[in-house]
């Protein structure tokens, strides 16, 4: 019921306070007990000791494990003073698009940074999840799964309002042209009549199999390190029992786009200033699922503005943006469905067991066989003459 503004004053105010109090604390490794621990500080209106006066009510800041977040923040590369910078600096932007889920979503002034209203349970589990995040984090930089910069909570006028603050999946400075919310299941996985109303419709699995039933092409170097990535990660959700993820896939089509500039015909300069790079390491999607191939490998990424370059079946250049959302959300979910699997499978205790890892092949099986595809690659002429030396040697 809080007014946004009185919000994201309230965010923003205790964000500063605890990235500038966090920063007189010394650099440490982090312990367990670092992923359990709440600070909390009290913002009366006129101010205290400690907090600056403000013009909202009264309210309470929370911040969950700082110390471990700080370790995320430092992992991705984001200094305090840019973090601070780009959440604290200018007014947050609300994003009218709010998800199934009902929560409240901003974005940072420089689209770096996504803040995301959670539920009790999210957070609570989220908070449970911290120590093998720590541990996948640190074996692996490089996945598709959210990046949590921050977990908080706002007390209001006997209300709670947690916040989590992600990375930002698709900077508005790129045009999307289709977006797909993708799960790898067919049941009810058409977008609804509401959902297709809307200016930037999210669309489902059978949509997606509809609109693009040849899939979207990526050269083999890039298909193999996505769906390699893909794989790791359904292993770390399935290692907390975790379902009901998607896949978030958003198309920029540049045919299209450099069509769509022609018609305008210069009419408006403002679309042609390139967007600022994201400043967050491995933020977007292209630094997601690649190693080595940045670093002279067989892509060039410059042009790329951050997105997985790929062509659809008419040939046309697409940058795609993805990431996998929602992971969140499950534990809900998976309370809900125990009772009903339970019933319709009679060693119950199987159950739970089984399903993440049936969800997560499925996933994966969807996502690497019919969304992506390999580009067939024609043959070289110097792979050519190398085969001719080898047949009659073997034969």
């Amino acid at each position: 019921q809080t007014t946004s503004s009185a919000l994201k004053g309230a965010i923003q105010l205790g964000i500063t306070h605890t990235v500038g109090s966090l920063s007189t604390k010394p650099e440490r490794d982090v312990l367990m007990q670092d992923f359990y621990v709440v600070e909390s500080i009290f913002f009366p209106s006129e101010g205290s000791n400690l907090t600056p006066a403000h013009h909202y009510n009264d309210f309470r800041f929370k911040t969950y494990a700082p110390v471990a977040f700080r370790y995320f923040r430092e992992l991705f590369g984001i200094r305090p003073d840019d973090y601070l910078y780009s959440l604290c600096n200018e007014p947050l932007i609300e994003l009218s698009n709010s998800g199934a889920s009902g929560s409240l979503f901003y974005v940072s002034s420089d689209d770096e940074f996504i803040i995301k209203t959670v539920q009790h349970k999210e957070a609570e589990f989220l908070q449970k999840l911290l120590p093998g995040y720590y541990m996948n984090l640190n074996q692996n930089p490089r996945t598709l799964l959210p990046k949590f910069y921050g977990l908080y909570c706002v007390q209001a006028g006997g209300k709670n309002i947690r916040i989590v603050v992600m990375n930002n999946l698709l900077p508005r400075s790129v045009k999307m042209h289709l977006k797909y919310d993708l799960k790898g299941s067919t049941y009810k996985r058409r977008a609804s009549q509401k959902e297709r109303e809307k200016v930037f419709p999210t669309y489902k699995d059978l949509d997606f199999m509809q609109d693009i039933p040849d899939g979207l092409f990526l050269d083999s170097d890039m298909y193999n390190a996505l769906c390699k990535t893909l794989q790791r990660d359904c292993l770390v959700l399935q290692s907390f029992k975790i379902m009901d993820y998607s896949l978030l896939v958003a198309i920029h089509n540049m045919d299209l786009a450099q069509r769509e500039h022609a018609v305008a015909d210069g009419m408006s300069q403002a679309d042609t200033r390139r967007p600022a790079a994201q400043k967050a390491l491995y933020s977007t999607a292209m630094e997601s699922i690649q190693g080595g191939a940045r670093r002279g490998g067989t892509i060039e990424t410059d042009d790329q503005m951050g997105g997985i370059p790929a062509r659809n079946a008419k040939g046309e250049r697409l940058l795609l943006y993805v990431g996998i959302i929602d992971v969140l959300q499950s534990y809900r979910f998976v309370k809900k469905l125990e009772h009903s699997w339970k019933a319709l499978v009679h060693d119950g205790d199987t159950v739970s067991v089984h399903r993440p890892s049936f969800y997560a092949e499925r996933f994966q099986r969807f996502m690497c066989n019919t969304v992506f595809k390999k580009i067939p690659l024609k043959p070289s002429p110097s792979k050519k003459s190398r085969c001719g030396t080898v047949v009659p040697r073997r034969s």
